[in-house]
């Protein structure tokens, strides 16, 4: 799988201490804004990526580059991923996959038409825990409660009061505190459970975006809290809570490095099925097997779970009032 790089964050620096422990990928390109050049040039030789580029169609004309890697500012991943397809690239976009529902289907449509496949670089949802806890919900009885708290005080929010506005804290950018951290908390619940019955957001909200925020959703046999927060801390901590027990994460939902159960007869088990892998692993060696069998019914699975996900979000984000320009293409 030769992979083109579309960014130089701090997501892309994270996916460069781990790829090349991922069999059958090859960095064959990296592209970034032109004020990054040297920046770029510096990481590619490190890393020894084949090519670099300040101009996105001129990577997406390499031939090289087979998948494109697409991990830019939240608001420019349907243009950037809509680009590629039309290049007739596979793509691997990075959470959260568009800013609202609507471009997700129209992105999902074109990857069907072009025989091309298109998927969202969430961790969450390939994790070994994650598939060991959803194993183990049986162990818990019935669901009745869940609630999930990924609450991290942003240092952006600092220059935020004042006045300087970072693309995490940018609504014209499709920032806020859904998109960045909620949305592990509610790929976890669609990993889990699928899609709920109703969703609403109630959000603390400063200069039109949300800095904070609860998630409700109703399962109908179970009710399900999602809280995430950049303004503010706590102790990061997700139960699922059954008539029979509890399965209690006290890590992000985003590397979900150890969890428990507790049963209601007091017996206690610890699980780590991921033994200090980066979170990001597991996603990229599935990539590399669906690429590698062109396998497009699992890769539409995994599109099913992203589009709920997605659902989820916009209807979240518009319950609380907060827009987008995005939504008014």
């Amino acid at each position: 799988m030769k992979v083109g790089i579309l960014g130089a964050g701090m997501i892309v620096h994270d996916l460069l201490t781990f790829i090349h422990q991922v069999d059958g990928v090859e960095l064959t390109a990296i592209c970034a804004l032109p004020e990054e050049k040297e920046k770029i040039e510096g990481m590619a030789k490190e890393h020894h990526i084949a090519s670099t580029y300040v101009d996105y169609d001129e990577m997406l004309k390499d031939e090289q580059v087979e998948v494109v890697y697409i991990a830019v500012n939240n608001h420019l991943h349907y243009e950037m991923s809509m680009k590629a397809l039309k290049a007739h690239k596979h793509v691997i976009c990075e959470k959260p996959f568009t800013s609202h529902i609507e471009e997700l289907e129209e992105l999902n449509a074109v990857a069907k038409e072009e025989h091309l496949l298109l998927l969202e670089a969430i961790s969450t949802q390939y994790l070994p825990n994650v598939l060991k806890m959803k194993e183990l919900l049986s162990e818990v009885g019935n669901v009745k409660i869940v609630s999930a708290n990924y609450s991290q005080y942003s240092s952006r929010y600092n220059a935020f009061k004042e006045g300087k506005i970072l693309p995490a804290f940018d609504v014209t950018k499709s920032g806020g505190a859904l998109m960045d951290l909620n949305i592990y908390n509610i790929h976890l619940l669609v990993a889990l459970f699928g899609e709920p019955q109703h969703v609403e957001y109630q959000a603390n909200i400063e200069k039109g975006i949300d800095t904070s925020g609860i998630i409700t959703l109703d399962y109908g046999t179970f009710k399900a809290v999602l809280i995430g927060a950049k303004d503010c801390k706590a102790p990061i901590m997700t139960s699922i809570q059954g008539d029979q027990g509890c399965l209690v994460l006290d890590t992000p939902a985003n590397n979900a490095s150890r969890f428990k159960l507790l049963k209601n007869d007091k017996s206690e088990y610890d699980y780590d099925e991921q033994h200090g892998q980066h979170r990001m692993y597991y996603e990229f060696v599935e990539f590399v097997k669906i690429f590698e069998q062109k396998d497009y019914d699992r890769a539409q699975e995994m599109m099913q779970k992203s589009l709920i996900a997605m659902k989820i979000a916009t209807l979240a984000r518009k319950s609380a009032g907060v827009e987008f320009p995005a939504d008014k293409r």
